[in-house]
């Protein structure tokens, strides 16, 4: 998984006059982690360029759920920058719900951790079916983590409600043993909603 909190591959402080400047920056950085043939296609990620995305995916050899960075497929790319109408473009063209980069996090894991609401409801509302959905919520990354995971450790209220009423478990460990309740800051409202969600769990254990 690419690093959050980098938005179009800079830092948010930095600023370019030039989008030409910028897009040759980008490809700049892009040199040693991503083959040739893919640079315009991450490139274009990054940059949430709808017409230049449109123009890589079309003349993209192989297949669309190919990592094109740091292990990162197209969709996980766009879901961690935060562009919406690259994702849908990407769905409507059969990308992957449930590609999964080097670190096992599937698109679902980036859009949380990045807190990209928009985003997250649109990949949950693209589920094929109960199951799918169901993987998706309860897919683990390297480190044992699910979304609510990623949404709980970013404190993205809005996410954190959204994957609870979607179904994702509260209670779930991850390696550390540490659920989603336990990670974001003390007396926040993520924190707060994820208490309630695990003891409701545990309540409905208990009264069964």
């Amino acid at each position: 998984m690419a690093v959050p909190g980098r938005r179009n591959g800079l830092e948010e402080e930095d600023d370019f006059e030039d989008d030409n400047a910028l897009f040759d920056e980008d490809l700049g950085e892009l040199d040693l982690d991503t083959p040739p043939h893919l640079r315009a296609l991450a490139s274009a990620a990054q940059l949430g360029n709808v017409d230049a995305f449109r123009l890589a995916l079309d003349n993209l050899e192989g297949s669309i759920d190919q990592p094109v960075e740091d292990g990162d497929s197209a969709l996980h790319l766009c879901c961690l920058y935060g562009h919406l109408p690259c994702v849908q473009l990407l769905i409507e063209r059969g990308a992957n719900l449930e590609a999964k980069d080097e670190d096992g996090a599937i698109p679902l894991h980036d859009a949380c951790a990045s807190g990209f609401t928009e985003i997250v409801q649109f990949l949950l509302s693209r589920a094929n079916n109960a199951d799918c959905l169901k993987r998706m919520l309860e897919s683990v990354d390297a480190e044992g983590d699910t979304p609510l995971h990623h949404a709980a450790r970013g404190e993205h209220d809005d996410i954190v409600r959204l994957l609870l009423a979607s179904g994702a478990s509260p209670t779930t460990p991850n390696l550390y043993g540490k659920i989603p309740s336990e990670l974001p800051e003390p007396e926040t409202e993520a924190r707060r909603i994820l208490e309630a969600a695990a003891a409701a769990v545990a309540n409905a254990q208990h009264c069964q």
